[in-house]
């Protein structure tokens, strides 16, 4: 036991290698134990992935079978390598190197670069954005500031999905991809950027990953070196891993297979960058004598907030969807998710910032609270109905609304044009403020259409938009407004805004709440439209869009909101939608329509041939009626396999008693009935009255966790035996 004088803040080192493992769920303790062979732990949200190989490879050091300076662990942020190398220091595991893929290929660069190539290694650019400038300019090609980010970002899509210059054109045809220029101008910029790095000796972090990858490639005893000194790696977050990332880590391990990832393809969410869970995905393909070891224990969020993230999954189609993880919450239960529509989105931001405020005086810390949106450019609405409501926040992964480049000079033009009162030339003609606001606008960028695509040039353009939006708001607001009265406005919600804040609510978007919870989560705007985004066209972009939903969701430990307006601005027409991805979850939405049964619960896999391993199966092929023999879709059906019209053939006394008997199970764990099994799993077993666990366990619902539980009281139901409702006796 630990001395109760401890501090949790500086945990006492396992005494011994055992005592690692303490602690861990079954799951965890089989990734733990899992040191040979490769390794693929399939992770859901909240179910405490680091902890899991953090622990692994701090048992296989303690134990003596993993030497700490044979270990590499690799992960995607500084932030996750610093947690890990933490992790491991508490847990007595020190001296194993925890990176980032960038920066264990950059020291690996710096080191044998004098050998490999000779000389020093060209300095690092740390921003290529001016030098992309520079070729553009070389090209004769215009870029404006936010087109430039564009472009850099394209130059980055392209070098680590490793599509050179004269391919870019054809790659982008291929993956449906939205350019941001003509791609035949952005292969030339591209082109024109290579060249430039060459003339003045620079390379970039991609550069980084290429050259180690071209010197391992060319230098047979640079890579036996490197393989001599790492032996075993460990890759977090594997379903955001590029297909450069993936070439260097094949070169890391050569002919070996002493690998361990981990990742979730429902958390893909990056795929603009180049990331692909293809790899996640092929890991069996790959390496067919792999353990997988799923984790579905959920010990973030309460069942409520699991069950409707669940939902979301159950509903998604596409490669991705067929290894969705089904998970099953740890803690207690708590309150239901809430749904709520607004008549417009100023509505939506004050009614958000009212139950933010009750939430804070009722106990929740302002900290512990978060207001996640699609884009950035939704953040104005809510900074400014905080700040009304005396709540303070602070923005995560984006500028200020009123610091923004962009709206910073839309201000300088619409304070100038106000100032020129009626010698504006923009301004002839022009009557209403909105007009003028408009008319001024259409200088900085602002267009009447949207630009295609996402990127850079569409968050600006959101940006104007919103003012243009504010501008309309104002005006209905205070009829006779002038120019000047709304650029007064603007200054005042800029100081209101721009004032020191303490540590309080976090407004953050959808991709930069990843990898982080909150006690409290509000998710915003969740209206056709934005959610998905309208310039999600693919059905693959689509299901991304869901996952992203999926992401927001899990990021919830108690209180979850989800909410969305039926128009833009007060008075508008109430033509928008609620999301297609909460259809079927949200009352009053209609019946839930799924992509199918879940495709991975908890539990291990062992590698073909491997002691105790399965037996595989065949294809499944699709479900069908065993009364008419239709091909079922709904889950409902498939779940009883038959069609919800057929003839049912259910002892009804048999099912009451299973009533009964759930009735006092959740009674006895503090949980709804439907955590046990739901009617329609009763109804199924009812109908077929199972006398075996091979039978109980091939009806859909029950799987092999309910099965260890209530496997034995069911059977013994079924069989005519009188059951209690005490878990105790199971």
């Amino acid at each position: 036991m630990t001395p109760a004088t401890h501090s949790t803040l500086f945990p006492q080192v396992p005494e011994t290698a055992d005592a690692v493992l303490d602690g861990l769920d079954p799951e965890q303790r089989e990734v733990a134990l899992a040191l040979h062979g490769p390794v693929c732990v399939l992770a859901g949200a909240g179910t405490g992935k680091t902890r899991a190989i953090t622990h692994r490879i701090a048992y296989g050091v303690r134990a003596g079978i993993l030497p700490p300076a044979s270990v590499l662990a690799v992960t995607f942020t500084n932030r996750a390598a610093g947690e890990m190398r933490g992790r491991l220091r508490q847990l007595g595991a020190g001296g194993v190197q925890a990176r980032t893929f960038h920066s264990a290929a950059l020291r690996q660069l710096q080191y044998f670069w004098p050998k490999a190539v000779g000389g020093e290694l060209p300095r690092l650019l740390e921003r290529k954005i001016q030098l992309v400038a520079d070729a553009a300019a070389r090209c004769r090609i215009r870029l404006d500031r936010n087109e430039l980010r564009d472009v850099t970002s394209e130059i980055e899509w392209a070098k680590v999905t490793q599509t050179v210059p004269a391919d870019y054109p054809a790659a982008v045809a291929k993956s449906l991809r939205d350019a941001p220029r003509d791609p035949a101008e952005i292969s030339q910029v591209y082109a024109m950027y290579e060249q430039l790095k060459r003339d003045r000796d620079v390379i970039d972090f991609e550069d980084v990953l290429l050259l180690t990858v071209a010197i391992l490639q060319d230098r047979h005893d640079i890579a036996d070196q490197i393989r001599r000194q790492y032996q075993h790696f460990v890759v977090d977050e594997y379903q955001d891993v590029s297909p450069l990332q993936q070439r260097l880590l094949d070169l890391w391990l050569g002919e070996r297979d002493t690998l361990c990832v981990v990742g979730d393809a429902s958390q893909t969410i990056y795929s603009f960058t180049g990331a692909t869970p293809d790899h996640l995905l092929n890991f069996r393909t790959r390496h067919p004598d792999a353990t997988v070891v799923k984790l579905v224990r959920d010990y973030r969020s309460t069942p409520q907030v699991v069950h409707l993230a669940n939902g979301l999954l159950g509903q998604a189609r596409g490669r991705a969807a067929e290894h969705r993880l089904e998970l099953v919450s740890q803690r207690d239960p708590g309150p239901e998710p809430v749904y709520t529509e607004y008549a417009d989105e100023p509505a939506e931001a004050e009614g958000t910032a009212r139950r933010v405020r009750d939430l804070i005086a009722a106990g929740v810390p302002a900290g512990e609270i978060a207001v996640l949106y699609r884009i950035n450019a939704q953040s104005e609405v809510y900074e400014q109905a905080l700040a009304d409501a005396g709540v303070p926040y602070q923005l995560r992964g984006a500028e200020r609304f009123f610091d923004r480049e962009e709206v910073r000079k839309a201000g300088v033009a619409l304070r100038g044009a106000a100032r020129a009162g009626g010698n504006d030339a923009l301004l002839d003609d022009v009557e209403d403020l909105p007009a003028q606001v408009r008319a001024v606008l259409s200088s900085t960028g602002w267009t009447a259409q949207p630009p295609t695509g996402s990127g850079a040039v569409r968050d600006r353009w959101e940006s104007l938009a919103a003012l243009v939006r504010l501008a309309e708001d104002f005006a209905r607001a205070k009829p006779g407004a002038t120019l000047s009265d709304l650029v007064a406005e603007l200054d005042e919600r800029a100081a209101a805004q721009h004032a020191p804040t303490v540590q309080g609510v976090t407004l953050a978007s959808l991709h930069a709440a990843k990898g982080l919870e909150w006690d409290a989560v509000f998710l915003v705007g969740l209206a056709e439209g934005m959610m998905p985004i309208t310039y999600a066209k693919t059905d693959e972009q689509v299901e991304e869009e869901r996952r992203l939903l999926y992401v927001g969701v899990t990021r919830a430990r108690v209180h979850l909101t989800l909410s969305w307006a039926l128009s833009r601005s007060p008075g508008g027409r109430a033509s928008r939608r609620p999301t297609r991805f909460l259809q079927g979850l949200r009352p009053g939405s209609g019946a839930l329509g799924t992509g199918g049964a879940f495709g991975a619960r908890g539990g291990v896999e062992r590698g073909a041939g491997g002691a105790g391993s399965p037996v595989r199966r065949g294809r499944r092929g699709p479900a069908r009626c065993r009364v008419c023999g239709a091909t079922l879709t709904e889950a409902g059906e498939m779940k009883l396999m038959r069609c919800e019209d057929c003839p049912s053939d259910m002892d009804e006394g048999l099912y009451e008693r299973l009533r009964e008997w759930r009735a006092g199970q959740a009674r006895e764990l503090g949980q709804p009935a439907y955590c046990v099994f739901t009617d329609k799993t009763l109804m199924a077993i009812a109908e077929r009255v199972p006398d075996s666990g091979g039978e109980l366990a091939a009806i859909p619902g029950v799987g092999a966790r309910k099965l260890d539980r209530f496997g034995a009281d069911v059977l013994a139901i079924c069989a005519g035996e009188e059951r209690g409702g005490s878990d105790d006796e199971a």
